[in-house]
């Protein structure tokens, strides 16, 4: 009988002979990343991002109005990831309020 490890190995060995060469052949996405100072021609392109009320109080927990000039780059925003949209650490540093249990 093999150990759950043993059958695990196998299982990887069999899907590296394989690879899956195949699929990435049947597909037509630029690829990102092959050349990283050029954009893949083709690829999308994001023209314009539209943030709600409901964007903007997320991002403001725990801040009070008036807001501070600083914070006016969230008008200029993406969709890209910014740790400011996210809850850091626990309490006792938990300034903004993020992990408090309502």
């Amino acid at each position: 009988m093999k150990t759950p490890f043993q059958i695990s190995l196998i299982l990887f060995a069999v899907s590296s002979a394989f690879g899956t060469q195949g699929l990435a052949e049947d597909w037509n996405y630029p690829v990102a990343g092959t050349t990283p100072w050029q954009r893949p021609q083709g690829a999308p392109t994001i023209e314009w991002v539209h943030h709600d009320r409901a964007w903007y109080q997320h991002a403001l927990t725990g801040i009070s109005p008036p807001y501070p000039r600083s914070l006016y780059f969230l008008d200029n925003q993406g969709n890209w990831y910014t740790p400011f949209n996210h809850p850091g650490m626990l309490p006792p540093y938990d300034i903004r309020g993020w992990h408090k249990k309502h």
